[in-house]
């Protein structure tokens, strides 16, 4: 994205609260300030303006994100042609399977869960509906870069590096490309406990016309419950299954 011509600082300085908020899961008005790096007044007075609108509560001394964003979210994924497209059959994966069923879109080189269901056997993880992840490290995400043009990914990988979330993280850029080459031949992504350990994931890429991906779905499960005859077999099918007609369904209908 470019960077704005002439930026509103009041307006950027009130964000980079609320994201700080977001990151610590709550945060007092010290601990912003020196993030922000502004006197605690100035963190003050934008806290009671969020406040007044009910974009923040506070619990304590600490400040939380507040209801009011609840509706905007839901509002920007009512109005996304994927989730749209998707959503209906993301339930119905979860119910078939039983695990977690995932919905990856990439913004700004980033991934975020744009929706999520959850059968009768899935794992609680970190995740949440609008959490933003690195691409490289998950399922969704390689199975978004695995159809985009390399100098894209080159892109996103220069911009946002491949910190190793795991042991099992792919770090090398050579070795990552290798791997979307392959994705592209088969047509779909697998993550061995490269952002979590302990979880696998088997992930399709949902793409338009012109075979760009435009989102993902996955599911995820533990190593330990699921063994290789069902990841590779019930649940790879049943992913590329949906993934399929969630394309029909955003392309044609």
């Amino acid at each position: 994205m470019d960077e704005p011509k002439h930026p509103v600082t009041t307006v950027d300085r009130t964000l980079q609260i609320v994201e700080i908020i977001q990151e610590l899961d709550g945060a007092g008005v010290s601990e912003i300030a020196k993030r922000v790096d502004v006197g605690k007044s100035a963190v003050h007075n934008h806290l009671n303006t969020l406040a007044n609108r009910e974009y923040v509560v506070t619990e304590g001394d600490e400040y939380h994100i507040g209801l009011a964003f609840l509706g905007l979210g839901a509002y920007a994924r009512k109005r996304n042609e994927i989730y749209d497209a998707a959503h209906a059959e993301v339930d119905k994966l979860a119910d078939e399977t039983g695990e977690l069923v995932n919905l990856l879109v990439e913004k700004g080189g980033q991934g975020i869960y744009l929706y999520q269901a959850r059968g009768d056997n899935a794992v609680e993880l970190d995740t949440y509906e609008g959490k933003r992840v690195n691409l490289h490290c998950t399922g969704l995400g390689k199975a978004i870069l695995g159809f985009r043009p390399e100098e894209e990914v080159e892109a996103i990988v220069d911009d946002h590096g491949m910190p190793a979330e795991t042991e099992h993280t792919i770090t090398d850029p050579d070795a990552f490309f290798e791997e979307l080459a392959e994705i592209r031949e088969q047509g779909y992504a697998i993550d061995e406990e490269e952002r979590l350990n302990g979880l696998r994931c088997v992930a399709a890429p949902i793409t338009d016309d012109d075979d760009r991906a435009i989102a993902a779905v996955s599911v995820s499960c533990p190593v330990h419950r699921v063994d290789d005859e069902r990841f590779y077999e019930e649940l790879r099918q049943a992913v590329l299954g949906a993934a399929n007609v969630v394309e029909l369904e955003h392309n044609y209908s």
